[in-house]
């Protein structure tokens, strides 16, 4: 499978178990970190279905999910500068433990995002790579797997 597919496929897998993750969440500071996470997954959901084709290329639609896309991801490190758990949080302890590694991480997706070419779909296929392996560098890291 190549890279691209592999990024396209993770960010799916992601999303669907974002979904069924903020269920039972009490804590509103956790709850607004999922929903921003939710926001950046369904965003890059609907560059990475463009980028392989399981949705026909818009550059209007490409452009406002990038632009969603990094607004939300400009916002993680505040999102999470408080340490507060939730029982159905992903958020690893190790975010607070090395918060200069994760707010590296989450900056590298912001610079991602900014950076992808999304005025044709050649663009924005190169760009995936970089958000895609944003993500999961993070993840491999930050998140609880559930």
């Amino acid at each position: 499978m190549k890279f691209l597919s592999k990024t396209v496929a993770l960010c799916l897998i992601a999303a669907a178990g974002a979904a069924a993750a903020k269920d039972g969440v009490t804590n509103p500071v956790v709850k607004e970190r999922m929903d921003l996470m939710q926001t950046i997954r369904v965003n890059t959901g609907t560059l990475g279905n463009m980028a392989s084709g399981k949705e026909a290329f818009d550059p209007a639609a490409a452009t406002a999910a990038k632009t969603a896309l990094a607004a939300a991801a400009a916002e993680i490190v505040v999102k999470f500068q408080a340490n507060e758990d939730d029982p159905v949080s992903e958020g690893s302890p190790k975010i607070w433990e090395d918060y200069a590694g994760f707010t590296t991480r989450a900056e590298a997706l912001v610079t991602a995002a900014e950076a992808v070419d999304v005025a044709s779909l050649d663009g924005l296929k190169a760009g995936m790579g970089a958000i895609g392996g944003s993500c999961q560098s993070c993840h491999e890291v930050y998140r609880v797997k559930k």
